[in-house]
């Protein structure tokens, strides 16, 4: 069987190092299948040139988030929904990177830079994003992270920091209700996975008290942020482990 049916010149840039074109598209989709979707591997193909890149962000990221977590993909593009096309690379981001606070000023309980780290795995859940929304948004469809835990940060103790997505942000309830909120955009932030505008929810008070007890956290100390694109990213203060352990068995 031959692999290599074609080669493909670089269209992209003038100063592009793969002046003797491209292998096919299927046979770089066979090499990365063979490696089982190395996301490593595929961040340093994209960055080879832009024709590579592209051909990263339209296939390759795809296919590592459908096999990374593939019942959370077939729900996220069901029923006509297209919220990740043409964003497959921010998902996956968002799958495997846990962005930290990189500044002290993001969240109100978080006052030193905390850097954001690769995660080898990490659960969402629908259960967990629905304890995050108010009464008016529960239809709505979120999936949220567990806490990837900072532990022992000073002053601020240990902390939480989740992430996570929504299924057709643009046509949710929570959407709606920030515009009719008039809510507002953080100043300099953007999000972290795809660089578009931060709304707050702290600001029109639409984070429920029971976010507080999905997330093992204490009262009152949940913050996070929504995108344009619907991406989340939050902290919260952790419970210490014997009082959490008391809660849930209460």
């Amino acid at each position: 069987m031959e692999l290599v049916v074609k080669r493909y010149r670089c269209t992209h840039s003038a100063a592009c190092v793969c002046l003797k074109g491209h292998i096919s598209e299927d046979a770089m989709y066979l090499v990365f299948k063979h490696m089982k979707w190395n996301p490593k591997m595929i961040a340093i193909f994209s960055s080879v040139c832009k024709w590579f890149d592209e051909f990263t962000k339209r296939v390759l990221w795809k296919e590592f988030c459908h096999a990374r977590a593939p019942k959370m993909m077939k729900d996220l593009n069901s029923d006509g929904s297209h919220i990740v096309d043409g964003n497959w690379k921010a998902l996956a981001k968002l799958l495997i990177y846990c962005s930290g606070c990189p500044r002290g000023d993001l969240f109100s309980n978080i006052h030193v830079p905390i850097p954001g780290h690769f995660v080898h795995r990490t659960r969402f859940s629908r259960t967990l994003g629905k304890g995050l929304l108010l009464p008016q948004c529960r239809s709505d469809v979120l999936y949220v992270s567990e806490s990837c835990e900072h532990l022992d940060q000073g002053e601020e103790g240990d902390l939480g920091i989740f992430r996570g997505i929504f299924k057709s942000f643009a046509g949710s309830n929570m959407k709606k209700m920030l515009i009719e909120r008039q809510a507002m955009f953080h100043p300099n932030e953007v999000c972290p996975y795809c660089k578009t505008k931060l709304w707050h929810l702290m600001q029109p008070n639409m984070i429920p008290s029971s976010a507080s007890v999905r997330l093992d956290a204490d009262d009152d100390s949940v913050e996070y942020y929504v995108c344009l694109s619907g991406h989340i990213i939050g902290s919260c203060t952790l419970m210490p482990y014997s009082d959490s352990e008391d809660t849930k068995k209460e």
